[in-house]
């Protein structure tokens, strides 16, 4: 691993390799990671401008979308000036003026059965911040195919949820299929321009989703693994859950 640092870097960094669990070798982890990131909003955003804040070497943001005026009221990597433009092609201008010194890979596509295993298979690590669940149950599919670790979240309302899913990494650890089977009926559970959404929800479940992933690349703390984390804003109150592990589930039996 190489551990040099240009004062650049140094000094950007400073504050993570002042942490006696980060130092210089963490932040040496941090260059040498590659993330993708599904979806360029509410939780892309954050998680993005985070990840290229601390170092992660390598990031891809996936998303077909265009910047509608709706979207600024949550998706902050985004801004006026690029109303019309492609919000990949957004989110990377921000990330690049936050931190020129990460690569970063903005890709206007939708995630489909042909594209989406390259991808995925790619990177290190997966953050779905995806509004739908036929990207989440193909996002996920393709991490356990990969045995790459997702990153997870999604957010309604005042409320929202996140894991961690690599089921690669062991027995007790299960796979989004083993929480969610299968996609619940359409029309069933609404989506955020159906329902509403608060803006600074998004922004706290897409922080919390790089901070996970940079535990897993770092390798500090306990992995969300296991476990759902679920937020309510109005009563600012967290609790976690159990996710056990199925063991004739469809997509990680025998992985």
């Amino acid at each position: 691993m190489d551990l040099d640092f240009t004062e650049t870097e140094i000094a950007r960094y400073s504050r993570h390799i002042l942490l006696r669990e980060v130092g210089g070798t963490g932040q040496a982890r941090l260059r040498a990671a590659s993330v993708l990131i599904v979806g360029a909003g509410g939780l892309g955003s954050p998680a993005a401008l985070y990840l290229a804040a601390a170092g992660v070497g390598r990031i891809s943001i996936v998303d077909d979308d265009v910047l509608e005026l709706s979207n600024l009221q949550r998706q902050i990597a985004h801004g006026v000036a690029f109303l019309g433009a492609p919000k990949v092609e957004s989110a990377a201008a921000a990330m690049r003026g936050l931190n020129p010194e990460v690569s970063v890979n903005p890709v206007r596509a939708r995630l489909d059965a042909g594209n989406v295993g390259a991808l995925v298979a790619a990177h290190d690590i997966v953050l779905d911040g995806t509004d739908n669940f036929a990207t989440r149950f193909l996002v996920a599919d393709a991490c356990v195919a990969a045995r790459r670790t997702l990153v997870s979240a999604a957010v309604l309302r005042f409320e929202g949820q996140l894991s961690t899913f690599k089921p690669h990494a062991g027995p007790d650890c299960p796979c989004y299929r083993c929480l969610y089977p299968e996609a619940p009926p359409a029309g069933m559970v609404p989506t955020c321009s159906e329902a509403g959404v608060l803006g600074p929800v998004t922004g706290v479940m897409g922080t919390l989703q790089a901070t996970e992933a940079m535990k897993e690349i770092l390798g500090i703390g306990t992995s969300l693994a296991g476990r759902l984390l679920l937020w309510g804003a109005l009563d600012a109150r967290f609790r976690t859950i159990a996710i056990p592990r199925v063991p004739d589930c469809a997509a990680c039996a025998g992985v």
